[in-house]
């Protein structure tokens, strides 16, 4: 499958090439598209896994699907379904899927660690996100295999005696240091009864097999609506970053060993006014020796898009003072009438990242009837 270019923009010194690598159907969107960079005798190539979902409702989530591609990601092969991580039915009846699903390359052991949550649907069609489960699954590239869907074992309880209810690992950004040591951002409900997230980085050691708690640091939540959730962690010189999405806003917060993390603070521009993303995740990039952050905002001339999720935007962040620099604000994604929220970023080096991201919510609209396409932005410094 030949990539479909259509646009390249160069501004504040980062260089943005967009091209769509695949296209939904009438019956089914793909969602939650997100790649990895892969390895196997010193042959780099990429795969992107995706979930199948239903055109109507939030939360449609069926199969998960995965393409392949060369080092230069110029051509894809078509989805495939991932067998591992079809949409089963349970003895109880509850139908299980994988979901939210965010690929990463573990050098260590040489193999692609997929984490992500489990979606259940009792009698296939009610959503109980009670029951959700940090959920992952293993890619071996030398037989281009995946592994079964597993389960990662959290505490029972949180350092403030509060149970650890429905954690799930959706929608993050995680981060495997040098030493195979993996930073899985993970949130969970204290209540069965009040759905308000705490969000925690937990480390954990992955032996190419099993992935494994260890232990987590600072917990992190606010007492309005769902709290904080989807949160996000990247490494940037000696310090660790952690942003988080809530319904109202979007939060930040340093940390020096990757676990342990300031007061989180809400995301404003460097001239005090608010960033205006809400309720959707933001992402880190980090590129020429700066840190950026991928997000959705409103006040872009978006008020059509659901949740103003769309454009897609880049801008640095001061990693000192946490804040985005206005003036740098670019963007990686413009908006089409569509939502643009669900992103993920595959970091190649220091001069290239690439950001995965499927259209949403194209049922909808001017769009009403189109296919919704997963798009691809390379981002890499001018030669």
């Amino acid at each position: 499958m030949l990539l479909r270019f259509y646009g390249v923009a160069t501004a504040q010194g980062v260089v943005v090439e967009r091209s769509v690598i695949v296209e939904g159907d009438s019956d089914w969107d793909w969602t939650q598209a997100r790649t990895a960079m892969a390895s196997e005798q010193d042959e780099a190539f990429f795969l992107t896994t995706m979930s199948r979902t239903a055109k109507v409702g939030a939360h449609g989530y069926h199969d998960v699907f995965v393409m392949f591609a060369d080092r230069n990601g110029e051509s894809w092969t078509d989805p495939a379904p991932v067998a591992s991580l079809r949409r089963q039915r349970q003895d109880d009846g509850y139908e299980v899927v994988a979901g939210d699903l965010c690929p990463i390359w573990h050098e260590a052991t040489g193999k692609v660690l997929i984490t992500g949550k489990t979606f259940n649907f009792a009698d296939g069609s009610k959503e109980d996100i009670l029951r959700e489960k940090v959920s992952y699954c293993v890619f071996d590239p030398k037989s281009r295999s995946f592994g079964p869907l597993r389960i990662l074992e959290m505490p029972a309880e949180d350092h403030a005696g509060h149970p650890v209810i429905a954690p799930n690992a959706g929608c993050h950004q995680q981060v495997v240091l040098d030493d195979g040591t993996v930073l899985l951002p993970v949130r969970y409900q204290r209540s069965p009864t009040k759905r308000n997230y705490t969000s925690i980085v937990a480390r954990c050691e992955f032996d190419g097999t099993t992935l494994r708690y260890i232990e987590h640091g600072s917990e992190h939540s606010v007492p309005t609506r769902r709290g904080l959730y989807e949160p996000s962690v990247t490494q940037f010189g000696d310090a660790f970053y952690l942003t988080l999405r809530a319904d109202d806003g979007a939060w930040v917060a340093r940390s020096d060993d990757g676990i342990h993390y300031s007061k989180h603070a809400a995301w404003r521009f460097d001239d005090g006014s608010d960033l205006g993303s809400y309720n959707t995740q933001q992402h880190w990039v980090t590129l020429g020796g700066r840190l950026y952050l991928v997000y959705t905002r409103r006040g872009a001339d978006n008020d059509h898009i659901m949740r103003h999720r769309a454009p897609l935007f880049l801008a640095e962040v001061d990693p000192e003072q946490l804040v985005v620099l206005k003036e740098t604000e670019q963007v990686v994604v413009p908006e089409n009438h569509a939502t643009l929220g669900n992103s993920g970023v595959c970091r190649l080096s220091d001069n290239e990242s690439w950001i995965t991201v499927a259209e949403g919510r194209v049922s909808h609209g001017q769009r009403k009837g189109q296919n919704n396409r997963v798009i691809l932005a390379k981002l890499h410094l001018p030669k």
